[in-house]
């Protein structure tokens, strides 16, 4: 795209948003998510989104997917860019930085020609204070009560650093509930929530509560209500600690992001 075309949709834009000449409109949200043949993980994520644009109106808020699924993260740039938003907030929607986060994300945004200032990435979703707190609220609108065990359950990873970030927001979760939480997992990783459940089972605990550290429901989620405990929570969904990480972690980044369009 030449600089006369890229300069004439950005005008563009800014009449659509109703912003007056030489006022840059407000930096777009990309959400990005890892992707699902579950219908449900997008309506999920799609629902984060609308959440997201409720809270700050007028923000342009999108959705793309680093796999399985579209729009893929080159969709998501190449259409920005054609209607004049040369750049956007990029925030992964992961509750953890695994591969995809840290090689996944960076290398498709490369692939795109993303200028990294003008789509700077935020830290991934989790774990995050926010996001402890609605897996709490989540327990315990399962049935959860004080001193039942409980156990965070995440989806699981071969890198060590997303294991290690699941821990810490089980620790997170520990403070709130005020006891230990130990870490399982539905795929990838030892200990299975399952064996998990039936070691505490047999370590002697009466009743086990397991706080899914998920974004959505699906195949991981159905292994935890499979998992033998006496209470699942739901997945964190679009509650409103999760709209509020979002925001937090689109703020914080907005400024610079703003200053390179």
């Amino acid at each position: 795209m030449t600089p006369a075309r890229q300069e004439a949709g950005v005008t563009r834009a800014r009449q659509e948003a109703g912003v007056p000449g030489g006022v840059p409109p407000r930096v777009p949200l990309l959400l990005v998510a890892h992707g699902s043949r579950n219908p449900a993980a997008d309506v999920v994520v799609r629902g984060l989104a609308a959440a997201a644009a409720v809270s700050e109106p007028g923000l342009d808020v999108r959705v793309c997917y680093v796999d399985v699924r579209g729009p893929t993260v080159g969709d998501a740039v190449a259409e920005l860019v054609t209607q004049g938003r040369p750049g956007a907030v990029v925030l992964p929607a992961f509750l953890a930085a695994g591969y995809h986060v840290r090689s996944d994300l960076p290398e498709q945004l490369r692939a795109a020609g993303a200028d990294p200032g003008r789509f700077p990435v935020t830290p991934a979703l989790g774990p995050d204070h926010g996001l402890a707190a609605a897996a709490h609220d989540r327990l315990r609108a399962a049935g959860y009560r004080r001193g039942d065990a409980v156990v965070l359950a995440a989806a699981g990873s071969s890198d060590p650093d997303a294991v290690s970030q699941v821990r810490r927001a089980a620790g997170m979760l520990g403070t709130s509930v005020g006891r230990r939480v130990r870490v399982g997992f539905a795929a990838t990783g030892h200990p299975g929530v399952g064996a998990l459940v039936d070691g505490l089972r047999r370590a002697g605990e009466s009743r086990i509560a397991v706080a899914s550290w998920l974004l959505a429901p699906g195949v991981f989620q159905d292994r935890l209500l499979a998992s033998g405990a006496d209470v699942v929570a739901d997945p964190l969904g679009v509650h409103p600690d999760v709209v509020g990480t979002v925001m937090d972690r689109y703020r914080a980044a907005a400024p610079a992001a703003a200053r390179a369009a």
